[in-house]
């Protein structure tokens, strides 16, 4: 899974040909932290049909705040550089994630 910042994030998700899930996270985040193993595990599970990342909202703020990710954890799917689903707090669990996937591949 790659790590995203504020860096990386333009090339990698927004000029990315393809789908693209990001998992957004923060530290503290008692849901995010709980929510992390299963998209792990989804990662390994789908990484060859779906490019998986993750990015910390707490250490990237300005892409948080322009992705309009307002609360966590969010699980957001993009192609080709556009948002065009997400799943917010309590709609991301690992059975709504996992079935968001089994949409785009």
């Amino acid at each position: 899974m790659l790590m995203l910042d504020k860096t990386n994030f333009e090339t990698e998700v927004l000029q990315s040909k393809g789908y693209v899930l990001v998992d957004f996270f923060g530290d503290g985040c008692a849901p995010c932290e709980a929510l992390m193993p299963h998209v792990m595990e989804l990662s390994e599970k789908y990484g060859e049909q779906l490019k998986f990342a993750k990015l910390n909202t707490t250490k990237a703020r300005r892409v948080a705040i322009g992705q309009k990710i307002l609360g966590l954890p969010v699980i957001s799917i993009y192609k080709d550089g556009e948002k065009i689903e997400e799943l917010i707090k309590d709609e991301a669990t690992p059975e709504n994630v996992e079935a968001l996937i089994k949409k785009y591949i």
